[in-house]
């Protein structure tokens, strides 16, 4: 929490400070969990609710962990036509996990998103910043090996 005390230090606590607060604590962890969610509503003054409403508000804000290898598989156009919702059940079934979900060691996290602009390589996903492309549901245990 010292991390975060710094953090906040550095702010005044109006309400326009929620924000960039918001994106550094989440810079710091990874994500926004629920004590720090806490200590900016009591820092800055606003209601628990309203602190969690506007970090709900923005799609960059996470309140769950993500692993070491996020994988974001793509539901766009092409790679829907191409079999996304297959790959993406498959890989929930390899890796024991739901979308929003990370592994039980943080090896993986899984979501879904609207396009990653590599429609020729249908179906594909990123893998932190690297694309893994004409995914197949049988190769899904090769591509995301778990750890024994």
């Amino acid at each position: 929490m010292a991390r975060l005390d710094e953090i906040l230090s550095r702010y005044s606590g109006s309400e326009s400070d929620l924000i960039p607060l918001l994106q550094e604590v989440q810079d710091l962890y990874g994500y926004l969990p629920e004590e720090a969610m806490e200590a900016i509503a009591r820092f800055t003054g606003l209601s628990r609710t309203h602190v969690y409403g506007v970090a709900t508000f923005y799609a960059q804000f996470r309140f769950k962990p993500r692993g070491k290898k996020h994988i974001m598989v793509c539901t766009g156009t092409a790679c829907h036509v191409k079999g996304a919702d297959q790959v993406m059940d498959a890989i929930e079934r390899h890796l024991g996990i739901q979308e929003g979900d990370v592994t039980d060691d943080m090896e993986y996290s899984l979501e879904s998103v609207g396009c990653i602009g590599c429609c020729s390589l249908a179906p594909c996903a990123m893998v932190n910043q690297d694309v893994v492309s004409r995914i197949k549901p049988s190769r899904v245990s090769k591509i995301f090996p778990k750890k024994s």
